[in-house]
């Protein structure tokens, strides 16, 4: 089975609340509302009207045979970082110490605050219905993996580099064991107040914490051993990025202490290989090769993550009727496609 992914519309409102339902994550929160300006944005977006610095593109994965009802979804913030809303970080870094008096050496870890106004692409906002998880069809994957294909396919509409924040452990209650022990020493606000507040406003963050280095053995035990750490449930999401280029950037999020991971965008496995072809009408094709498909439909995107065949030769490749009727393509149209390894 072929499952459509495209922009998200206004329509979906409705879907994307039931599937932002299902989780509490502040960056796809169960709130209409925000939700709505998320899908005006990204249809702003989508639609070529918005500047780098302020476009957000929200992908949706749909029922085949319920489409109102949204079965994934993922986002690209074209640019995380700017003179008014800074990209903020801790460094994980080395220091040594040594007293000669004594003969004794130490290394310890820092956490050196980083300030960035030129940020990269950021990508987040993965949700995959509960229910269509762990299926073979990898919704997770396909929902995932389309990003980078719609970067190749617009490279002019983001940056250099990539950043994706993962989720680290979190407490049964949601709040952040990092975020106890360093962050609300340092502004007296709770982590769900502040994670929401700095979404809007940052200025506290530079004005609250720190700028010298802090020491990781002066920390809480147990907030300096999830330090760093990726979430049970986010393990794939970073399995699946670390396929396609994505490294440990040794940086960790100020707020909960998750990982960055990033890469230059042109070293992305998908960017690399996405190259532009020609549907075929071949009906001995032999559909035995994954792929990434997008195409561009006015100001719409639809994609599909499909087998295909890709050795007939030439700039031409082989597309199953099914999918090719749910992208609306016919025998002689471009599409864009990145050929994916073996499984």
């Amino acid at each position: 089975m072929s499952f459509l992914i495209r922009n998200a519309q206004p329509e979906d409102l409705e879907g994307l609340y039931d599937l932002a339902n299902q989780f509490h994550l502040l960056n796809m929160p169960a709130d209409k509302t925000i939700l709505s300006h998320k899908i005006e944005r990204s249809v702003a977006s989508f639609a070529g009207e918005l500047e780098i610095d302020k476009a957000e593109y929200l992908f949706l994965i749909q029922d085949p045979q319920i489409k109102s009802r949204i079965l994934g979804c993922s986002q690209i913030i074209a640019k995380h970082g700017n003179p008014g809303m800074p990209h903020y970080s801790f460094q994980v870094k080395k220091v040594n110490k040594f007293s000669e008096d004594l003969g004794v050496g130490f290394i310890h870890k820092v956490l050196r605050f980083k300030e960035d106004l030129d940020g990269p692409t950021e990508i987040g906002g993965l949700l995959v219905d509960k229910s269509m998880r762990r299926r073979p069809e990898k919704l997770g994957k396909q929902i995932s993996l389309i990003r980078f294909l719609y970067m190749a396919m617009h490279r002019d509409r983001f940056k250099s580099r990539v950043l994706c924040e993962l989720t680290p452990p979190l407490l049964e209650d949601g709040r952040s064991e990092f975020w106890e022990a360093v962050g609300r020493r340092f502004t007296g606000l709770p982590y769900d107040e502040a994670d929401e507040l700095s979404q809007t406003h940052k200025e506290f963050i530079r004005q609250l914490f720190p700028e010298q280095d802090i020491y990781l053995a002066l920390i809480d035990s147990r907030a300096r051993l999830s330090l760093g750490k990726v979430g049970q449930e986010t393990i794939p999401a970073q399995m699946i990025l670390e396929k396609i280029g994505f490294k440990n950037l040794e940086e960790i999020d100020p707020f909960d202490g998750g990982p960055h991971f990033g890469v230059d965008t042109k070293d992305i496995t998908i960017v690399k290989s996405t190259v532009v072809r020609t549907v075929s009408k071949n009906d001995k094709a032999q559909y035995n090769q994954r792929a990434l498909l997008g195409v561009d439909k006015g100001t719409d995107f639809l994609g599909a993550y499909s087998l295909v065949d890709a050795k007939s030769g030439g700039n031409e490749i082989n597309i199953p009727q099914p999918v090719q009727k749910l992208l609306g393509l016919e025998s002689g149209q471009k599409i864009f496609v990145s050929l994916l390894d073996e499984e």
